[in-house]
Order: structure tokens, then sequence, then C-alpha cells
């Protein structure tokens, strides 16, 4: 027998985190990316989540950095289009990770009796995998979706720069099996559809 989820009838034990899905990422400073299909696949996850009437959570970085194109009150700060919608719960954050964010993403989970979380946003290897590991750290189940995230090419040190698909591959590589599954914004969705 299967039963859909509703609204009403939905379990709570998984959370969508949407982390930093903001405009200020097409920033042509912050240098080449990968993954041109993120914020639509961040969109289709949400679509899901919402429909299913699970929680969604959205975070949104205020950057205190002077000229940042992430700061509050500019364009950038703002969300993609298609992002900002119906949401549970909005973390605004000032570092890298969104447990470290206002209102606390942790106390606010566990009164919702969530245990686990599926990760996506901006950016791959920094915000989302901070926040993926920290997840795993406060005892979450952690799904991180790969192909709903994006990174920028990464230089070294000596200069030697790193093209943003292989800093999401090894920020992936990093995360699997340790501190989250990653997966594919397909793969969460048909699962989405059998619970």
């Amino acid at each position: 027998m299967t039963i859909a989820l509703t609204p009403d009838t939905a379990p709570h034990d998984r959370a969508l985190v949407v982390v930093d899905p903001q405009r200020g990422f097409l920033d042509l400073t912050w240098g080449p990316r990968d993954n041109p299909d993120a914020e639509r696949n961040i969109a289709r996850l949400l679509e899901a989540w919402r429909d299913a009437g699970l929680l969604v959570v959205l975070v949104r970085h205020d950057s205190v950095v002077e000229g940042s194109p992430l700061a509050p009150g500019t364009p950038g700060n703002a969300f993609h289009d298609g992002i900002d919608g119906p949401h549970d719960l909005l973390v605004s954050k000032t570092v890298n990770s969104a447990f470290y964010g206002t209102p606390d993403l942790h106390d606010w989970l566990q009164a919702e009796g969530v245990t686990a979380v599926t990760i996506c946003g901006i950016t791959t290897d920094h915000c989302c995998s901070t926040t993926a590991r920290m997840a795993a750290n406060l005892g979450y189940d952690v799904d991180f979706v790969l192909d709903a995230t994006h990174c920028h090419d990464r230089a070294l040190p000596d200069g030697t720069v790193i093209p943003a698909a292989e800093v999401a591959r090894a920020a992936a590589a990093s995360l699997h099996g340790e501190f989250a599954t990653v997966r594919s914004t397909d793969d969460v969705i048909a699962e989405l559809a059998r619970r």
C-alpha cells in the first residue's frame, strides 16, 4: 500500500536546506563556475519538497565584507528567481555554516523532530560543504545534492588554478561516505515520490 504525502500528513523527519541561492554569486568577480543547471535543480527540489508538504529552510548569506556582492541591501543579496517562495524557516548568516546563523538552525530542526537534512545551494565547496559537515557532526543523516550546487575555480597558493568542476568533484569525494551521501536531483526527487 502506498500512502501519498500531503501537507497535513507528511512526516517532517527530513528538511531541505537550501544554502545561499543568491544572485550575488553571478558576479563575475567569483570567476568561472561549474554546473549551469544548479539553480534549475534547486528550484526542482523546492517544488518537490513543497508539493510533499515537507519542511523547507532557506539560508541567506549576509556578507559583512565591504563591497561584497552578497551584502544586505544589494541586489546580489536577493535569492534567484524561482527560489524565494514558501518556506518554514529563513536563516541569515555571516559565516560559512548555516548552523551559525539566526535563528539557530539546529535548535529549530530539533524542535521540529527533524533527523535528516538534504542540502543544496551555493557554493559546493564552501557553505554547502561546511553545512553538510556540521549537520553530520550534530548527528543528522545528510544527503548532499551535488547537481543542485555550483562552485567557482579556486587558486592554490602557488597560483595554480583548479577548475570549478574539479573543485566540485573533490568536495563531493571528501563528503561522500563520511559526512553525507552524495546524490543527484533526479534520484532525490524519485525517492521523495516513493515515500
